[in-house]
């Protein structure tokens, strides 16, 4: 599956855009400006997308590469 796979079907599952997601880290302290804070351990990220959007593993990981600067 494509990344832009993986970003469309989550979208289509959630509701919500990758900047959504973005804002959403940030008020959960995952994020700072927009980037990872170093403090910031992939698989926490993963257990809360998991936890609150019920995403599988590879949707959370793209997720975790969009907030590391993937686009395509």
């Amino acid at each position: 599956m494509s990344f832009q796979t993986y970003i469309d079907t989550i979208q289509a599952k959630t509701g919500k855009t990758p900047e959504d997601f973005q804002q959403l880290a940030e008020t959960k302290g995952f994020l700072e400006k927009g980037m990872l804070k170093a403090t910031t351990k992939a698989g926490d990220i993963v257990a809360w997308l998991k936890a609150d959007f019920d995403l599988g593993h590879g949707h959370t990981m793209a997720i975790v590469a969009y907030f590391k600067g993937k686009r395509d």
